[in-house]
Protein backbone atom coordinates (compact mmCIF):
# COMPACT_ATOMS: atom_id res chain seq x y z
CA UNK A 1 0.00 0.00 0.00
CA UNK A 2 1.10 3.58 -0.64
CA UNK A 3 2.45 5.54 2.31
CA UNK A 4 0.31 8.49 3.37
CA UNK A 5 2.10 11.30 5.23
CA UNK A 6 0.67 14.79 5.22
CA UNK A 7 2.71 17.83 6.23
CA UNK A 8 0.50 20.46 7.80
CA UNK A 9 2.82 23.44 7.83
CA UNK A 10 1.68 26.68 9.49
CA UNK A 11 -0.95 26.41 12.19
CA UNK A 12 -3.79 28.90 11.81
CA UNK A 13 -6.51 29.70 14.28
CA UNK A 14 -10.17 29.25 13.44
CA UNK A 15 -11.11 31.00 16.67
CA UNK A 16 -11.59 34.72 17.08
CA UNK A 17 -9.68 34.60 20.37
CA UNK A 18 -6.25 36.19 20.31
CA UNK A 19 -4.89 34.04 23.12
CA UNK A 20 -5.07 30.25 22.85
CA UNK A 21 -5.14 28.06 25.91
CA UNK A 22 -2.39 25.54 26.48
CA UNK A 23 -4.55 22.43 26.66
CA UNK A 24 -3.97 19.15 28.39
CA UNK A 25 -3.15 16.16 26.18
CA UNK A 26 -6.87 15.64 25.44
CA UNK A 27 -10.13 16.32 27.28
CA UNK A 28 -10.19 14.00 30.29
CA UNK A 29 -6.42 13.74 30.67
CA UNK A 30 -5.31 14.14 34.28
CA UNK A 31 -2.39 13.58 36.59
CA UNK A 32 1.29 14.23 36.10
CA UNK A 33 1.43 13.18 32.44
CA UNK A 34 -1.53 15.25 31.32
CA UNK A 35 0.60 18.08 29.88
CA UNK A 36 2.06 15.90 27.13
CA UNK A 37 1.44 17.46 23.71
CA UNK A 38 2.52 14.46 21.64
CA UNK A 39 2.57 15.12 17.92
CA UNK A 40 0.52 18.33 18.14
CA UNK A 41 1.56 20.69 15.35
CA UNK A 42 3.45 17.99 13.43
CA UNK A 43 2.62 15.74 10.50
CA UNK A 44 -0.03 13.05 10.17
CA UNK A 45 0.89 9.46 9.26
CA UNK A 46 -1.69 6.94 8.06
CA UNK A 47 -1.03 3.31 8.99
CA UNK A 48 -2.20 1.40 5.91
CA UNK A 49 -0.54 -1.99 6.42
CA UNK A 50 -0.57 -4.68 9.12
CA UNK A 51 2.89 -5.88 8.14
CA UNK A 52 5.75 -5.87 10.66
CA UNK A 53 7.84 -3.39 8.70
CA UNK A 54 7.92 -1.45 5.48
CA UNK A 55 5.82 1.21 3.83
CA UNK A 56 2.70 2.28 5.71
CA UNK A 57 3.35 0.12 8.77
CA UNK A 58 3.04 1.01 12.43
CA UNK A 59 6.77 0.51 12.86
CA UNK A 60 7.43 3.13 10.19
CA UNK A 61 4.76 5.41 11.64
CA UNK A 62 6.48 5.71 15.03
CA UNK A 63 10.03 5.81 13.69
CA UNK A 64 10.08 9.60 13.26
CA UNK A 65 9.14 12.32 15.77
CA UNK A 66 6.44 15.00 15.55
CA UNK A 67 3.66 12.85 14.16
CA UNK A 68 0.05 12.04 14.84
CA UNK A 69 -0.53 8.40 13.90
CA UNK A 70 -3.96 7.40 12.57
CA UNK A 71 -5.10 4.01 11.32
CA UNK A 72 -6.79 3.15 8.03
CA UNK A 73 -6.75 -0.56 8.91
CA UNK A 74 -7.68 -2.76 11.88
CA UNK A 75 -6.26 -6.11 12.92
CA UNK A 76 -3.22 -7.80 14.40
CA UNK A 77 0.24 -6.37 13.74
CA UNK A 78 2.59 -9.29 14.36
CA UNK A 79 6.10 -8.07 15.15
CA UNK A 80 9.29 -10.07 15.49
CA UNK A 81 11.63 -7.45 16.94
CA UNK A 82 10.94 -4.77 19.51
CA UNK A 83 9.71 -1.38 18.29
CA UNK A 84 11.55 1.75 19.45
CA UNK A 85 9.22 4.72 19.09
CA UNK A 86 10.49 8.26 18.53
CA UNK A 87 9.55 11.17 20.85
CA UNK A 88 6.76 13.71 20.27
CA UNK A 89 4.11 11.28 19.05
CA UNK A 90 0.36 10.99 19.34
CA UNK A 91 -0.85 7.45 18.61
CA UNK A 92 -4.60 7.61 18.07
CA UNK A 93 -5.74 4.02 18.24
CA UNK A 94 -9.36 5.15 18.38
CA UNK A 95 -9.17 6.07 14.67
CA UNK A 96 -8.83 2.42 13.64
CA UNK A 97 -11.94 0.85 12.11
CA UNK A 98 -13.55 -2.39 13.30
CA UNK A 99 -12.19 -3.77 16.57
CA UNK A 100 -9.04 -1.67 16.43
CA UNK A 101 -5.38 -2.60 16.60
CA UNK A 102 -3.23 -5.18 18.41
CA UNK A 103 0.57 -4.99 18.31
CA UNK A 104 1.54 -8.57 19.15
CA UNK A 105 4.70 -10.64 19.49
CA UNK A 106 7.25 -8.35 21.10
CA UNK A 107 7.50 -5.07 23.01
CA UNK A 108 7.60 -1.34 22.37
CA UNK A 109 9.53 1.46 24.06
CA UNK A 110 8.24 5.03 24.24
CA UNK A 111 10.16 8.29 24.51
CA UNK A 112 9.31 11.68 25.93
CA UNK A 113 6.23 13.73 25.12
CA UNK A 114 4.06 10.85 23.95
CA UNK A 115 0.29 10.35 23.93
CA UNK A 116 -1.04 6.81 23.36
CA UNK A 117 -4.77 6.08 23.30
CA UNK A 118 -6.92 2.98 22.69
CA UNK A 119 -4.13 0.60 21.72
CA UNK A 120 -3.39 -3.02 22.65
CA UNK A 121 0.21 -4.16 23.14
CA UNK A 122 0.79 -7.87 23.75
CA UNK A 123 4.10 -9.66 24.09
CA UNK A 124 4.79 -13.33 23.49
CA UNK A 125 6.60 -16.32 24.94
CA UNK A 126 8.79 -16.07 21.82
CA UNK A 127 10.38 -12.76 22.81
CA UNK A 128 13.49 -12.66 25.04
CA UNK A 129 13.20 -14.02 28.57
CA UNK A 130 13.71 -10.64 30.26
CA UNK A 131 11.50 -8.63 27.92
CA UNK A 132 8.63 -6.37 28.93
CA UNK A 133 5.73 -5.51 26.66
CA UNK A 134 5.88 -1.74 27.21
CA UNK A 135 8.88 0.33 28.37
CA UNK A 136 8.70 3.98 29.44
CA UNK A 137 12.28 4.59 30.60
CA UNK A 138 14.33 7.78 31.00
CA UNK A 139 11.74 10.16 29.62
CA UNK A 140 9.10 12.65 30.71
CA UNK A 141 5.61 13.81 29.75
CA UNK A 142 3.94 10.55 28.71
CA UNK A 143 0.28 9.58 29.00
CA UNK A 144 -1.26 6.20 28.19
CA UNK A 145 -5.06 6.26 28.06
CA UNK A 146 -7.29 3.22 27.56
CA UNK A 147 -4.36 0.98 26.65
CA UNK A 148 -4.23 -2.81 27.13
CA UNK A 149 -0.82 -4.21 28.08
CA UNK A 150 -0.45 -7.98 28.33
CA UNK A 151 1.77 -11.05 27.92
CA UNK A 152 5.08 -9.57 29.05
CA UNK A 153 7.72 -12.11 30.03
CA UNK A 154 9.48 -10.22 32.83
CA UNK A 155 6.92 -7.52 33.54
CA UNK A 156 4.11 -6.27 31.37
CA UNK A 157 5.25 -2.70 31.94
CA UNK A 158 8.54 -1.09 32.96
CA UNK A 159 9.05 2.55 33.96
CA UNK A 160 12.52 3.63 35.07
CA UNK A 161 14.00 7.06 35.84
CA UNK A 162 11.09 8.86 34.19
CA UNK A 163 8.87 11.70 35.36
CA UNK A 164 5.48 13.22 34.61
CA UNK A 165 3.79 10.01 33.48
CA UNK A 166 0.09 9.11 33.62
CA UNK A 167 -1.52 5.70 33.14
CA UNK A 168 -5.29 6.07 33.08
CA UNK A 169 -8.02 3.57 32.25
CA UNK A 170 -5.42 0.99 31.27
CA UNK A 171 -5.53 -2.81 31.60
CA UNK A 172 -2.30 -4.43 32.78
CA UNK A 173 -2.69 -8.20 32.98
CA UNK A 174 -1.82 -11.77 32.06
CA UNK A 175 1.98 -11.60 32.07
CA UNK A 176 3.62 -14.90 31.20
CA UNK A 177 6.69 -16.98 32.13
CA UNK A 178 9.18 -16.72 33.63
CA UNK A 179 8.07 -14.00 36.10
CA UNK A 180 4.42 -13.26 35.31
CA UNK A 181 4.67 -9.81 36.96
CA UNK A 182 2.54 -6.73 36.33
CA UNK A 183 4.91 -3.75 36.38
CA UNK A 184 8.17 -2.52 37.83
CA UNK A 185 8.53 1.18 38.55
CA UNK A 186 12.21 1.88 39.22
CA UNK A 187 12.75 5.37 40.64
CA UNK A 188 10.34 7.36 38.53
CA UNK A 189 8.87 10.50 40.06
CA UNK A 190 5.58 12.29 39.48
CA UNK A 191 3.68 9.18 38.39
CA UNK A 192 -0.12 9.01 38.27
CA UNK A 193 -1.89 5.65 37.95
CA UNK A 194 -5.66 5.91 38.08
CA UNK A 195 -8.66 3.85 37.07
CA UNK A 196 -6.50 0.98 35.81
CA UNK A 197 -7.21 -2.74 36.05
CA UNK A 198 -4.35 -4.91 37.34
CA UNK A 199 -5.41 -8.49 36.77
CA UNK A 200 -3.96 -12.02 36.86
CA UNK A 201 -0.48 -10.77 37.74
CA UNK A 202 1.57 -13.02 40.02
CA UNK A 203 2.92 -9.89 41.74
CA UNK A 204 3.86 -6.22 41.13
CA UNK A 205 0.55 -4.46 40.67
CA UNK A 206 2.89 -2.53 40.38
CA UNK A 207 6.13 -2.66 42.38
CA UNK A 208 6.28 1.01 43.34
CA UNK A 209 9.84 2.16 43.88
CA UNK A 210 8.49 5.56 43.00
CA UNK A 211 6.91 8.86 43.79
CA UNK A 212 3.40 7.79 42.79
CA UNK A 213 -0.25 8.58 43.23
CA UNK A 214 -2.23 5.35 42.89
CA UNK A 215 -5.91 6.23 42.73
CA UNK A 216 -9.13 4.34 41.94
CA UNK A 217 -7.42 1.25 40.56
CA UNK A 218 -8.79 -2.29 40.77
CA UNK A 219 -6.39 -5.13 41.56
CA UNK A 220 -7.88 -8.57 40.86
CA UNK A 221 -6.56 -12.11 41.27
CA UNK A 222 -3.03 -11.28 42.34
CA UNK A 223 -0.89 -14.33 43.05
CA UNK A 224 1.73 -13.99 45.78
CA UNK A 225 1.25 -10.24 46.24
CA UNK A 226 -0.81 -7.31 45.08
CA UNK A 227 0.54 -3.76 45.38
CA UNK A 228 4.26 -3.98 46.22
CA UNK A 229 6.35 -1.33 47.96
CA UNK A 230 9.83 -0.21 47.04
CA UNK A 231 11.45 -2.03 49.99
CA UNK A 232 14.85 -0.49 49.30
CA UNK A 233 17.29 1.90 50.96
CA UNK A 234 16.01 4.83 48.87
CA UNK A 235 12.96 6.79 50.02
CA UNK A 236 9.73 6.35 48.07
CA UNK A 237 6.50 8.29 48.38
CA UNK A 238 3.26 6.46 47.61
CA UNK A 239 -0.29 7.84 47.83
CA UNK A 240 -2.75 4.92 47.80
CA UNK A 241 -6.30 6.27 47.52
CA UNK A 242 -9.72 4.67 46.98
CA UNK A 243 -8.55 1.51 45.25
CA UNK A 244 -10.35 -1.86 45.34
CA UNK A 245 -8.33 -5.02 45.96
CA UNK A 246 -10.37 -8.11 45.01
CA UNK A 247 -9.01 -11.61 45.56
CA UNK A 248 -9.41 -14.24 42.85
CA UNK A 249 -8.75 -17.98 42.56
CA UNK A 250 -4.95 -17.54 42.71
CA UNK A 251 -4.85 -14.91 45.47
CA UNK A 252 -3.46 -15.16 48.97
CA UNK A 253 -4.02 -12.53 51.66
CA UNK A 254 -1.15 -10.25 50.60
CA UNK A 255 -3.06 -7.51 48.83
CA UNK A 256 -0.16 -5.26 49.79
CA UNK A 257 3.37 -6.54 50.38
CA UNK A 258 7.03 -5.70 50.83
CA UNK A 259 6.71 -2.13 52.08
CA UNK A 260 9.46 -0.99 54.45
CA UNK A 261 10.28 2.10 56.50
CA UNK A 262 11.63 3.91 53.42
CA UNK A 263 8.17 3.66 51.82
CA UNK A 264 6.26 6.75 52.92
CA UNK A 265 2.60 5.90 52.43
CA UNK A 266 -0.53 7.99 52.58
CA UNK A 267 -3.60 5.80 52.32
CA UNK A 268 -7.31 6.56 52.35
CA UNK A 269 -10.55 4.96 51.22
CA UNK A 270 -9.13 1.64 50.01
CA UNK A 271 -11.28 -1.50 50.05
CA UNK A 272 -10.33 -5.17 50.26
CA UNK A 273 -12.65 -8.00 49.19
CA UNK A 274 -10.87 -11.28 49.93
CA UNK A 275 -13.73 -13.73 50.46
CA UNK A 276 -14.09 -14.85 46.80
CA UNK A 277 -17.87 -15.19 47.15
CA UNK A 278 -18.94 -13.63 43.85
CA UNK A 279 -20.15 -10.39 45.44
CA UNK A 280 -18.52 -7.00 45.94
CA UNK A 281 -18.60 -6.77 49.71
CA UNK A 282 -15.15 -5.76 50.90
CA UNK A 283 -13.86 -4.13 54.06
CA UNK A 284 -12.02 -0.87 54.53
CA UNK A 285 -8.22 -1.13 54.53
CA UNK A 286 -6.87 0.24 57.81
CA UNK A 287 -3.55 1.49 59.17
CA UNK A 288 -2.71 -1.94 60.53
CA UNK A 289 -2.70 -3.40 57.02
CA UNK A 290 0.12 -1.05 56.03
CA UNK A 291 1.96 -1.07 59.34
CA UNK A 292 1.99 -4.87 59.20
CA UNK A 293 4.20 -4.64 56.10
CA UNK A 294 6.32 -1.99 57.86
CA UNK A 295 5.39 1.06 55.77
CA UNK A 296 5.93 4.52 57.24
CA UNK A 297 2.50 6.16 57.31
CA UNK A 298 2.12 9.87 56.63
CA UNK A 299 -0.90 12.08 57.38
CA UNK A 300 -1.46 13.78 54.02
CA UNK A 301 -1.10 13.31 50.29
CA UNK A 302 2.45 13.77 48.99
CA UNK A 303 2.14 13.81 45.18
CA UNK A 304 0.21 16.83 43.89
CA UNK A 305 -0.14 17.24 40.10
CA UNK A 306 -1.39 20.53 38.71
CA UNK A 307 -4.25 18.74 36.94
CA UNK A 308 -5.67 16.54 39.68
CA UNK A 309 -7.50 13.25 39.20
CA UNK A 310 -11.23 13.35 39.91
CA UNK A 311 -11.46 10.80 42.72
CA UNK A 312 -14.37 8.37 43.12
CA UNK A 313 -15.14 5.98 45.93
CA UNK A 314 -13.58 2.54 45.58
CA UNK A 315 -17.03 1.08 44.82
CA UNK A 316 -17.68 3.60 42.06
CA UNK A 317 -14.17 3.07 40.69
CA UNK A 318 -14.86 -0.65 40.34
CA UNK A 319 -17.80 0.13 38.03
CA UNK A 320 -15.77 2.67 36.05
CA UNK A 321 -12.86 0.28 35.59
CA UNK A 322 -15.20 -2.53 34.59
CA UNK A 323 -16.64 -0.34 31.83
CA UNK A 324 -13.57 1.59 30.72
CA UNK A 325 -10.25 -0.20 31.38
CA UNK A 326 -8.13 -1.13 28.40
CA UNK A 327 -8.89 -0.52 24.73
CA UNK A 328 -12.58 -0.44 25.58
CA UNK A 329 -13.95 1.47 22.61
CA UNK A 330 -14.31 -1.97 21.00
CA UNK A 331 -13.09 -4.73 23.34
CA UNK A 332 -11.66 -7.75 21.56
CA UNK A 333 -12.16 -11.37 22.67
CA UNK A 334 -9.09 -11.39 24.94
CA UNK A 335 -9.96 -8.27 26.90
CA UNK A 336 -13.60 -9.37 27.08
CA UNK A 337 -12.53 -12.69 28.62
CA UNK A 338 -10.34 -10.87 31.14
CA UNK A 339 -13.13 -8.45 32.06
CA UNK A 340 -15.46 -11.42 32.60
CA UNK A 341 -12.95 -12.78 35.14
CA UNK A 342 -13.30 -9.53 37.06
CA UNK A 343 -17.08 -9.69 36.87
CA UNK A 344 -16.99 -13.06 38.63
CA UNK A 345 -15.68 -11.33 41.79
CA UNK A 346 -13.44 -14.11 42.99
CA UNK A 347 -14.79 -17.11 41.12
CA UNK A 348 -12.78 -16.94 37.87
CA UNK A 349 -9.34 -15.88 36.66
CA UNK A 350 -6.00 -17.55 36.08
CA UNK A 351 -2.30 -16.76 36.00
CA UNK A 352 -1.05 -18.29 32.76
CA UNK A 353 2.41 -19.47 31.71
CA UNK A 354 2.13 -18.63 28.00
CA UNK A 355 -0.28 -16.75 25.78
CA UNK A 356 -1.16 -20.07 24.13
CA UNK A 357 -2.41 -21.33 27.50
CA UNK A 358 -4.61 -18.24 27.63
CA UNK A 359 -6.09 -19.03 24.22
CA UNK A 360 -3.63 -17.18 22.01
CA UNK A 361 -4.07 -14.13 19.84
CA UNK A 362 -7.08 -14.51 17.62
CA UNK A 363 -8.21 -12.36 14.70
CA UNK A 364 -9.44 -8.79 15.04
CA UNK A 365 -12.42 -7.68 12.98
CA UNK A 366 -11.64 -5.11 10.31
CA UNK A 367 -13.93 -2.31 9.24
CA UNK A 368 -14.20 0.61 6.86
CA UNK A 369 -12.79 4.09 7.26
CA UNK A 370 -14.38 7.18 5.80
CA UNK A 371 -12.97 8.79 2.67
CA UNK A 372 -10.18 11.26 3.45
CA UNK A 373 -9.57 13.08 0.17
CA UNK A 374 -6.76 15.34 1.36
CA UNK A 375 -5.09 12.74 3.60
CA UNK A 376 -5.09 14.98 6.67
CA UNK A 377 -6.40 12.26 9.00
CA UNK A 378 -9.97 13.63 9.07
CA UNK A 379 -12.73 11.98 7.02
CA UNK A 380 -14.43 14.19 4.46
CA UNK A 381 -17.83 13.75 6.08
CA UNK A 382 -16.59 15.10 9.41
CA UNK A 383 -14.74 17.99 7.79
CA UNK A 384 -17.79 19.06 5.82
CA UNK A 385 -20.02 18.87 8.90
CA UNK A 386 -17.55 21.00 10.88
CA UNK A 387 -17.02 23.65 8.17
CA UNK A 388 -13.64 22.38 7.07
CA UNK A 389 -12.39 21.82 3.54
CA UNK A 390 -11.96 18.12 2.69
CA UNK A 391 -9.64 19.11 -0.16
CA UNK A 392 -7.28 21.23 1.92
CA UNK A 393 -4.96 19.31 4.25
CA UNK A 394 -3.63 22.46 5.89
CA UNK A 395 -6.88 23.24 7.69
CA UNK A 396 -6.38 20.16 9.91
CA UNK A 397 -3.74 22.20 11.75
CA UNK A 398 -6.10 25.09 12.50
CA UNK A 399 -6.45 25.58 16.25
CA UNK A 400 -9.68 26.23 18.13
CA UNK A 401 -10.26 28.37 21.22
CA UNK A 402 -9.51 25.40 23.50
CA UNK A 403 -6.05 25.03 21.98
CA UNK A 404 -6.67 21.83 20.00
CA UNK A 405 -6.08 21.44 16.29
CA UNK A 406 -8.91 20.37 14.04
CA UNK A 407 -7.23 16.95 13.76
CA UNK A 408 -7.11 16.63 17.54
CA UNK A 409 -10.72 17.76 17.78
CA UNK A 410 -11.75 14.97 15.40
CA UNK A 411 -9.69 12.28 17.14
CA UNK A 412 -10.77 13.35 20.61
CA UNK A 413 -14.41 13.48 19.56
CA UNK A 414 -14.38 9.79 18.63
CA UNK A 415 -14.19 8.84 22.30
CA UNK A 416 -15.85 11.67 24.21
Amino acid sequence: MKIKIVVFGLIIAFSSNDTLAQPVAFPGASGFGSQASGGRGGNVFHVTSLADSGTGTFREAVSEPNRTVVFDVAGVIRIINKIAAAPNLTISGQTAPGEGIVVYGNGISFKENTIVRYMRFRGSINMPRGACTVNIDSCKNVILDHVSIEWGRWDNLHIKNSSNVTLQYCLVGEPIDPQRFGALFEHPTNITVHHCLWIDNQSRNPKAKAGIEYINNVVYNWGVSGLVGGHSEADHFQDVINNYFIAGPNSNNNFIAMFTATDHVYHSGNMVDDNKDGMLNGRVAIDTDFVHVKATLVPKKQNLPANAVTVETAEAAYKTVLAQAGASLHRDAIDTRIINYLKSLGKEGKIFKTEVDAGGQGPIADGKTGTDSDGDGIPDKWETAHKGNPKDAKDAAAVNSAGYSRLEEYCNGLVL
